[in-house]
């Protein structure tokens, strides 16, 4: 059983930066692999960025790549996604969710335990 609890969306201007964190329970952190995914207003939920359990391994979404950077910290239980040159049509719920594997994934039903999501609007 982990819970996850994601923070730090908000409102930003286009070309802004937000960072957002999502906290895990548990000591077995360190043994999942975390991905974040967002869902816009009408649409499927979306893979946006996934990373191994030791952080070596990430896999991105074209639409993010050399603007969003995951990143973990398995001794806070956290992990990041640091979001840069924000675009409004990143403007989504963002989830973070866990996988009981080492290994990172893109397909949302493999993956066990979701957070409740927090909102992320950038303005044009």
């Amino acid at each position: 059983q982990v819970q996850l609890v994601e923070s730090g969306g908000g409102l930003v201007q286009a070309g802004g930066s937000l960072r957002l964190s999502c906290a895990a329970s548990g000591r077995t952190f360190s043994r999942y692999s975390m991905g974040w995914f967002r869902q816009a207003p009408g649409k499927e939920r979306e893979f946006v960025v996934a990373i191994s359990s030791s952080g070596g391994n990430t896999a991105y979404v074209d639409s993010v790549k050399g603007r969003f950077t995951i990143s973990r910290d398995n001794a806070k239980n956290t992990v990041y996604l640091q979001m840069n040159s924000l675009k409004p049509e990143d403007t989504a719920v963002y989830y973070c969710a866990a996988k009981s594997s080492l290994y990172i994934g893109r397909d949302p039903r493999r993956y066990d335990y979701w957070g409740q999501g927090t909102q992320v609007t950038v303005s044009s």
